[in-house]
């Protein structure tokens, strides 16, 4: 009765503004050098009105715990400086005001802080210049919002007060030149965000909502993360704004539309989250109801709430993957929890209203405490309350414990000591015990530059006043059907790596991989991303790698191109393959089979010479121009049998030189031997005076043989100094390089074969004029098919070689060579073996004179026709009957011109066979 009477007879009064400037402080306690607070230890102002009428401070509702706690952290902290020895004799004050979450509020409270010190009023005196000015307090501490930091720091500003925030993370507190006097301790949004956007790419999201607050502090973090999720080719698909305090009456309304958001992108597995704790409560709250589930990336302002850890069934809104400030020894304060009962509390306000709600709930469970707490904290009590009860309800203190965010309590203290270790510094010439020792201003400058130590840890504030101690990734993590908050890995800023070490925690963080949140799916190796019609470059289609490309990872946006000279890669690949190098290759079948004929021909040549020997005083070898002329051409067709090797197998710059120019020269060389007997066959059988003239004087085997030989070793010559052929990789080919010879200069290779061309077409002229000679003894018309294979061969060659590319490329000038070597060593000697050997009765001296004799005579007679022929004519004589003495003419010239052309044979063809010829048959003839 008495504990209902009582919480009633307070609950009346909360509607009553303070009465005095003192009604407004939350807690106090007097010191030399006094240092202010801002805490949000309620989370709204109670108004009756949608707009206040009158200009004041209304009450406010909704106890915070958590927030609470935060003020004995600062409590604790400077009751931990006053009781040892760093300022020796000086004694830290305090003064600690509730924003209640309101900018208004929090900026009555700067302007207290900046009221005339030791004054018998509450003013702030206008001045042009501060520096003198000595307000009542010389730092504060607080806020913990970036937007009410934001508005109180700019009036601070206006004193240069040292600021020095524990929660406050908005990017743009970073710039000294709007926010000259702010520090804080923790780090800012900046490493948050590009954290978040780390965790998230790594996790393999890539298509996420984003929820944030409609002030300063949202808009801010929603910019920064937008720029470091596209960084990291993350797209937010929804950005949901809520408005930023309790106080607006539209946030329900804001609450139901960001779920429906939520529910309608179901692609949308996680979402990141820049809120406060109360718009977490009630989000958390009406999506339970909704069954949602979803990733959750809490940021630091709710990432260690117990009170939305406390929510029933909690469990089932999904996982939540926070970031926290890192934590330091938390014993000296659990120990300051466990005797709260008995600190004085004359001067805090918020103790004692802890103390009656704590009462108020007394034969509650402490898991339902929370909440019974915040139900009736809806109400303001006033702050008077029996202090027997309160102390009674006071060893409850397991529970405080509890709703310890570790974070920001260390954040706190890091706080506290900063200011304690800066004015330390500043009272080292100074008598601090004073209050006029110093301004706030002086204390700015010390700080910017101090150093202190926490837990055996050094810090001190960057250029940006920033203290950038890190973070720690926390898991919400289900243990007997409660919600624990476990760490996962720590945060390196400097570095951008998250550190683990728990092979529990990376299990953890495979399980989080395995949850997807794509717009599209996921485009497997092998593949790149198309993109569609979306705005959005995470929406795309998925499409194969081109022949040549490749992609060796998921999602990627392109694929990469092989080294073409090099590599090829398949349609789809995940990899570049080397190229095989790719030339005529000794095993090859075709190279077999080619060097199979060049061998073959080798035999030839050899099984010729070996022929030619033995028949060596034959008149068919005699007939050939003798055995030297013969081993010249045979080793001519053994070299270019030979020269085939070098086409084969793989290409040196050595063997590219060597295959030309010993097919060429060697060649070259056979063809004039051929030329020679060419013209010596038409020499020995022409019966024209003119003809026989011009033969003898051009008949000249030895210079003839030098010079054609010479010339093509000229172009060989200028051909290797200058323009040498040379190995080349040919890269055009998809899949293989193909190691083979350039001919360095196609005009050398083009002169070389033009010049034996010249030289095969004169000797087919030669051989051409003999071809109707004695048969069995005649090489004009096999000279002539011969030449005629080549001319076939080559000019056949010219169009294929130059249209063909490839490994078998080779292989077409080897059939060529091989076609017009086997053609002349055919025709030139495969009908004189088969006379030695299958028609000996005609390669005998007296076969050979009497087919000299009657073609001879043939030639003589027909010879002497064509001279009647030609003397009637020239005579104009009718066609009669020719008399007797005519023909006796005639007949005598007949037998003269067989006489010479015989003489001419003996003497030119067999001079062994002149000298046993009978002299009664040459008397005779």
């Amino acid at each position: 009765m008495f504990l209902a009477f009582d919480t009633a007879l307070y609950l009346t009064k909360c509607l009553q503004p303070c009465q005095t400037p003192e009604d407004f402080v939350a807690a106090t306690s007097p010191g030399h050098i006094m240092i202010g607070g801002l805490f949000a230890i309620h989370e709204k102002m109670l108004s009756s009105e949608d707009y206040p009428r009158r200009p004041q401070i209304q009450k406010c509702i909704g106890f915070e715990i958590s927030v609470f706690l935060q003020t004995l952290a600062m409590i604790h902290s400077i009751e931990m400086i006053n009781n040892s020895t760093l300022l020796s004799g000086v004694k830290l004050g305090y003064e600690i005001y509730d924003t209640c979450a309101e900018v208004t509020v929090a900026m009555a409270a700067a302007l207290r802080f900046l009221s005339k010190f030791n004054c018998s009023r509450e003013i702030v005196e206008f001045k042009c210049d501060y520096s003198s000015y000595m307000p009542r307090v010389k730092a504060v501490i607080g806020a913990g919002y970036s937007e009410i930091t934001i508005a109180v720091s700019r009036i601070l500003n206006l004193q240069l007060m040292p600021q020095v925030s524990y929660e406050s993370t908005a990017e743009i507190l970073s710039d000294k030149i709007r926010f000259p006097s702010f520090f804080r301790t923790v780090p800012s949004d900046f490493y948050q965000t590009k954290a978040m956007a780390h965790l998230i790419q790594k996790s393999g999201w890539n298509w996420i909502g984003m929820i944030t607050t409609d002030d300063d502090y949202g808009r801010l973090a929603l910019n920064t993360f937008a720029i470091q999720a596209a960084a990291n080719n993350v797209c937010i698909a929804f950005k949901e704004v809520l408005p930023a305090f309790l106080s607006d009456g539209t946030i329900e309304v804001r609450i139901d539309q960001t779920l429906e958001k939520i529910i309608a992108e179901a692609q949308v597995n996680v979402i990141v989250v820049f809120l406060r704790q109360f718009h977490i409560f009630s989000l958390f709250k009406k999506a339970l109801e909704r069954n949602i589930n979803k990733i959750w990336i809490a940021s630091d302002n709710w990432s260690t709430a117990t009170k939305i850890t406390t929510i029933p069934n909690v469990t089932k809104i999904g996982k939540v993957v926070g970031f926290a400030f890192r934590r330091g020894s938390m014993s000296s304060f659990h120990s300051f929890l466990q005797t709260l009962h008995m600190f004085p509390g004359d001067y805090n306000k918020p103790l004692h209203e802890y103390a009656m709600l704590l009462s108020t709930c007394a034969y509650v469970e402490d898991h339902d405490l929370s909440q019974c707490i915040f139900n009736h904290s809806q109400g303001t009590l006033a702050y008077k309350a029996n202090k027997a009860v309160e102390r009674n309800f006071f060893m409850r203190n397991d529970f405080l414990w509890d709703y310890t965010e570790p974070g920001l309590i260390h954040s706190i203290q890091l706080a506290v000591f900063a200011l304690a270790y800066g004015i330390r510094d500043l009272c080292q010439a100074r008598d601090c015990q004073n209050p006029n020792a110093f301004q706030p201003w002086e204390l700015l400058n010390v700080l910017k530059n101090v150093t202190f130590t926490d837990g055996g840890n050094s810090f001190h504030f960057d250029a940006h006043g920033d203290l950038n101690t890190g973070y720690e990734v926390v898991l919400w993590k289900e243990i007997n059907g409660h919600m624990t908050i476990t760490k996962m890995a720590e945060y390196d800023l400097q570095n951008d790596v998250f550190i683990v070490t728990d092979q529990e925690t990376k299990d953890e963080f495979r399980n989080l991989k395995k949850i997807p949140s794509k717009c599209s799916k996921e485009c497997s190796p092998g593949e790149m991303k198309k993109a569609t019609k979306s705005q959005h470059s995470c929406c795309y289609e998925c499409v194969n790698c081109p022949e040549n490309h490749y992609s060796n990872q998921t999602d990627m946006d392109r694929c990469f191109l092989c080294n073409n000279e090099t590599h090829w890669a398949p349609v789809r690949s995940t990899r570049c393959f080397e190229k095989e190098v790719e030339y005529l290759n000794w095993n090859d079948s075709l190279a077999i089979l080619l060097l199979a004929l060049s061998l073959l021909g080798i035999i030839f040549v050899l099984v010729i010479g070996i022929i030619f020997t033995r028949n060596v005083n034959t008149p068919v070898v005699k007939s050939s121009g003798g055995l030297t002329v013969c081993y010249v051409i045979l080793f001519c067709h053994f070299l270019n049998f030979a020269s085939v090797g070098f086409f084969i197998g793989e290409p040196h710059d050595f063997t590219c030189k060597t295959r030309q120019m010993l097919f060429g020269v060697s060649f070259t060389l056979c063809v004039s031997c051929i030329l020679v007997k060419s013209l010596k066959i038409l020499l020995a059988f022409s019966f024209d005076p003119k003809l026989q003239n011009f033969l003898r004087c051009l008949y000249k085997p030895v210079p003839i043989i030098f010079t054609c030989t010479g010339i093509q070793v000229i172009i060989c010559t200028f051909w290797v100094i200058f323009a040498a052929p040379a190995v080349e990789e040919n890269v055009s080919l998809p899949r293989v390089i193909i190691l083979e010879c350039e001919e360095g200069s196609t005009l050398a290779f083009g002169t070389m074969l033009g010049y034996i061309a010249i030289l095969a077409f004169i000797c087919f002229i030669f051989a051409f004029k003999g071809r109707k000679l004695p048969e069995n003894y005649n090489e004009a018309k096999f000279i002539t098919f011969g030449m005629l294979i080549y001319f076939i061969a080559w000019l056949t060659f010219i169009p294929v070689y130059a249209t063909t590319f490839g490994k078998y490329l080779p292989a077409v000038e080897i059939i060529v060579i091989l076609i017009s070597n086997y053609g002349i060593l055919c025709c030139t000697f495969f009908p004189k073996c088969y006379v030695i050997l299958c028609k000996q009765e005609t390669n005998t001296k007296s076969a050979f004179l009497k087919m000299i004799y009657n073609y001879s005579s043939h030639s003589a007679g027909s010879l002497a026709m064509s001279h009647v022929s030609l003397d009637s004519t020239n005579s104009n004589i009718t066609m009669a009957k020719p008399s007797f003495s005519d023909k006796s003419t005639a007949w005598q010239k007949s037998k003269d011109l067989q006489a010479q052309t015989f003489a001419h044979i003996c003497r030119e063809n067999a001079t062994s066979l002149s000298k046993t010829l009978p002299r009664k048959r040459m008397s005779s003839i």
